[in-house]
This record gives structure tokens, sequence and C-alpha cells, in this order.
């Protein structure tokens, strides 16, 4: 376990010890991760939804399929997509009891019942490259617009509507549901976190530091939104991130450095003791109540994405005893174990 004495701001710790969150409800029971292979090896993993029966559902970018199979490693069932290289990003559970998924080359949003039925809905503007989706408080599936630079919304119906983000060119990377009802995102290319109201106001929060490059986001536990700030040079851009940023219903930031040494973070998600964890490559990161962070290997050559307990970008009301996580250079789904 790799550990940095990072940095903690007093509202960080009175938010925290107000939601009852310094009190950990669960800790974790071994650093040693639980893992699950995939049958097909190119699947690349990429994220995992936890379903209201306890099924995990996940995304295979590569390997174009929709997976599911029980908490326990059983009952594997894989689905083909019906359009080739559609490159499935992200997948969420939705107000209907289905599934959706964002489709990142296909240009659609697509929905999957428990049956493995699969419908797809084609984003109006084309090459849009969506990524992140979330369940809005309004019932809907909102999702991110990476190239457009717009902010899209999917009924049950599969009828879409998409709002454009008033600063041009702004990457749209990830998006999650707030508590204060609205959906919070990320602009990967211009430095920002934004906030859209169901009714399609935008308001945008510039980050305190040139080139964050903000990625994915999350509902902490401590009622603020907990995002990554990525490094190196995706998508075309510089980044110097390193960094897992706060941002409050108001638009008050916080940053906490990340050790040195390390690939970007890539992917955040409350754990089953309700601190924020992310992914980064092959580590697990933990930003404790007091603002220092725990790095937990993985071993060498692991590529960890997506991550989740159960909350799957909504507020942190529904958690497992276990933190999974798509392990995408091994083809594996693996978990941590809580107590």
């Amino acid at each position: 376990m790799l550990k940095s004495s990072g940095f903690c701001s007093g509202l960080l710790a009175l938010a925290l010890l107000a939601t009852g969150c310094a009190t950990r409800p669960a800790v974790l029971a071994s650093p040693i991760p639980v893992c699950h292979m995939l049958p097909n090896r190119g699947s690349a993993p990429t994220t995992i939804a936890i379903a209201r029966d306890g099924q995990l559902w996940f995304t295979q970018s590569s390997g174009n399929r929709i997976g599911r199979m029980n908490p326990d490693g059983s009952g594997l069932v894989e689905y083909g997509l019906p359009h080739p290289a559609s490159s499935p990003r992200i997948i969420s559970a939705g107000a209907d009891g289905n599934m959706w998924f964002s489709e990142h080359n296909g240009n659609r949003i697509s929905r999957i019942t428990p049956t493995g039925q699969i419908a797809g809905f084609q984003i109006p503007t084309p090459d849009s490259q969506p990524r992140a989706i979330a369940l809005g408080a309004d019932g809907n599936i909102w999702f991110g617009m990476f190239a457009a630079g717009k902010i899209g919304r999917i009924t049950p119906e599969g009828v879409i509507t998409e709002f454009t983000v008033p600063t041009p060119d702004s990457g749209p990377r990830a998006l999650a549901a707030g508590p204060d009802g609205n959906i919070w995102f990320s602009e990967y290319r211009r430095n920002k976190i934004g906030r859209i109201t169901a009714a399609g106001v935008i308001t945008e929060f510039e980050l305190p530091r040139p080139n964050s490059g903000p990625g994915d986001i999350t509902a902490g536990a401590d009622g603020a939104m907990w995002f990554v700030e990525l490094s190196g040079g995706m998508d075309g851009i510089r980044t110097d991130g390193n960094r897992v940023g706060r941002i409050t219903m108001d638009g008050q930031i916080s940053e906490f450095a990340l050790p040195a040494g390390a690939e970007s973070p890539i992917n955040i998600a409350v754990g089953p003791d309700r601190n924020p964890w992310y992914t980064r490559g092959s580590r697990l990161g933990r930003v404790n109540p007091e603002g220092t962070i725990d790095e937990f290997t993985l071993g060498e050559g692991a590529r960890a994405v997506g991550l989740t307990a159960g909350s799957d970008r909504q507020t942190p009301q529904r958690l497992t005893d276990r933190l999974w996580f798509a392990e995408g250079a091994g083809d594996r789904i693996c978990h941590f174990q809580f107590r």
C-alpha cells in the first residue's frame, strides 16, 4: 500500500463529519482482489454497473459485447452488439428496469433488457462520441457527447434531446447525478466542471489550475461531487492533473494531489466505506476523510478502469460490501471485499 499525506481543507473535514462519513461503516478486509476471468481474450472490460437484483453488468469495449454475471462469478452471459466496432463504454441502470449504455464509436445510446434484448437509439448529431451516462432525477438517462460539446438526454422511450455546452469545444468526458437533482459533468478540453438542470440550464465552474484535464465524476457521500484530473496526453491534449478534485453544490473546489510516479487516474466511485475511490493503472486509490491518499497495487501489468460499489453515478444510497472494478488488460472482473 502506498500513502501520500495529501491536504485537506477544514470545509472537507466538517462536511465528512456532518454526514457521518468519518465513521466508515465498512473497512477493507483485504487489499488482495478476487478476480473472475472472462472467456474471450482482448475483450477489454471497461465499466461495471450493479442491477437491483445484485447482478453485475459490464461493457466490453474491444469485444463489442455486454456481459452479465452473478456476484460470485457464476452465470456469465455475454451479448454481442448488433453493430460491429461500436465500442460500448459506460453502462448504468435505468428507471425502466433495463440497463443503458453508450456506444462511443457507434454514436448510439442503447438499452438492454434483463433477458438480453438490445435496442439502439441513434444520436442526432453525427460522430458525437457519447461516453458517460447516468440516470437523472427526472427518470431519464443523461449522457455526454465528447466530440460534439453537448449533453444529451434520452427518455425511456428513446426520445433524445441535446443541449449545447456554452463553452465551445468543451469535451464533456463524464457526468453523474448530483444530490441537488442536477447532472454534473466534466469539460476535459476546457478545464471546467459543468452543471445542467432538468430544464437544460447550464452553469460552468472553472478549475483553479490550467490543463487539469477533468475526467470521471461522481456524487460523494459528503454531498459534494468528486472527480479525477487526468495526466498525460489523452485525446490529443497534454494535461497535468494527477489529482482528485471535489466541488460543492455552490462551486467551491478543493484538490488532492496523488502520489507521484504512476499512471493517470481514470475512473472514480464511492466505495463501501463511503470514501471516494479511483482507478490508476495498476493501482486503486482512496481519499480518506482527513484528505490523505492510500493506494493499493494490483500487480504488474494490471489496468483497472471502471469501478463501482453500487451507486453507479448516483448519490451513494445503495452500496454493497464489495468494490468492483474492470481490469481491462487481463480481461477480468475483480473486487475488493469489505467488512
